[in-house]
């Protein structure tokens, strides 16, 4: 054989080694010479997410894998390869469950053991039965309803979201604890104070009443000051000219105060004495003004008001009772220095008593005070305690010295 030949010969065995070791490879994948025992699960549905080589589980121990899906006139058929080491603990009433791994991951194949096992263990080429009970059809129904909301919810934005939460919450499971402590803890002092919240609310409300009657007068007010508003900006020219004058105003005040302050203060300082005398008999005004009120009518009647023949209307008979007028001894005196007093003539501040440090002398003494009121009540038509006292200020000096006789 020639070199050629042999070189041709070489390529096809190697191409057909290189296909062998391909089928043995999908082969070895797909366990064609794994020995097991294949029985048919018969479903109504499988879903999406059950495939080839998922597992098959009885209680959460594998005993073998899912060979082929294939679908059928009711559903669909599911081919399972069992290990034939464990088919024998398996009952011929036996069913399954299409169970996801997790949340978001694939399906498995549950084998649901009966409460009481029949028909002896299960064999190579029996049919099996999905789990009909109730528990099972509400797990179904619930499987069955996730998926929707799966969507909705978009895992792998929930995924990216449990991620971050449980990045947070690493190495704070202290904090956390105490944070939940100390909230226990407040509610613990919140909730006594519960009823008076719950007080609260119900004032509030009744306010809330109280505000929703008032709403009406509420508003109407609100539409007056809206008025009074509108107002205030059409005169907004005639207010600027009102500050304006103020403002003027105010400054010049204002310089006249500073140029004026020396002569204010000192009016201020110079009249404090006065205003301090004033102060001080400021009580015997109301006095004085009531007597001189009282006087006005008595003082017509002595002059002959209405009468037709003015004139003081008074018979005097007047001669010297003394020696004559000697200076320094006959001198008036003026040594008064009590307060204020109030000389008598009734009304409300007549009432009032105001006490003296002592009499006022021979000059207006209460003898000559009670000797003047004698000899003015008959002219004057009173009695003589009615006659004010200071009428002997003022009619004494011209008796004080004489001798009179009434007639």
């Amino acid at each position: 054989m020639s070199a050629r030949a042999r070189t041709q010969a070489a390529g096809v065995i190697f191409l057909v080694i290189l296909v062998l070791l391909g089928w043995l490879s999908v082969a070895i994948f797909n366990k064609d010479f794994d020995r097991a025992e294949l029985v048919t699960l018969k479903t109504d549905r499988v879903g999406n997410q059950l495939a080839p080589p998922a597992e098959v589980k009885v209680r959460g121990v594998p005993f073998g894998e899912v060979r082929a899906v294939r679908g059928s006139a009711d559903g669909a058929e599911i081919d399972l390869a069992i290990d034939p080491a464990k088919i024998d603990q398996l009952p011929r009433n036996i069913s399954a469950r299409l169970l996801p791994k997790t949340v978001f991951g694939e399906r498995y194949v549950n084998l649901v053991l009966p409460d009481r096992p029949e028909g002896g263990s299960l064999q190579d080429g029996d049919v099996i039965g999905q789990d009909r009970s109730s528990n099972a059809i509400e797990l179904e129904r619930v499987l069955g309803d996730l998926l929707p909301l799966l969507r909705a919810v978009q895992p792998q934005k929930l995924n990216s979201s449990l991620g971050a939460i449980s990045l947070a919450l690493d190495n704070r499971g202290k904090s956390l604890g105490d944070s939940i402590v100390q909230l226990n803890d407040l509610l613990g002092q919140v909730n006594p104070l519960m009823p008076q919240f719950k007080a609260d609310i119900s004032g509030l409300a009744d306010v809330a009443d109280l505000y929703t009657g008032a709403a009406p007068d509420i508003l109407k007010a609100l539409s007056d000051l809206s008025t009074t508003a509108k107002t205030i900006v059409d005169t907004r020219a005639d207010l600027d000219k009102l500050y304006s004058s103020v403002t003027t105003a105010s400054g010049d005040m204002n310089k006249f105060l500073v140029q004026n302050k020396d002569n204010i203060i000192g009016v201020s300082v110079k009249s404090r004495p006065t205003l301090e005398l004033l102060s001080r008999y400021s009580p015997q005004l109301p006095c004085l003004f009531d007597a001189v009120n009282r006087l006005k009518p008595v003082m017509e009647k002595a002059l002959g008001k209405g009468t037709g023949e003015p004139g003081l209307h008074v018979t005097l008979s007047v001669h010297d009772p003394r020696d004559k007028y000697v200076p320094g001894r006959d001198d008036p005196r003026f040594d008064q220095k009590g307060g204020p007093r109030c000389y008598g003539g009734g009304g409300a501040s007549a009432a009032v008593a105001f006490a003296a440090d002592g009499d006022l002398g021979p000059a207006n003494s209460k003898g000559e005070r009670g000797l003047v009121a004698e000899l003015l009540a008959p002219s004057l038509g009173m009695k003589p305690a009615e006659v004010p006292d200071w009428s002997s200020v003022l009619v004494g000096p011209a008796l004080r010295g004489t001798e009179v006789t009434v007639r």
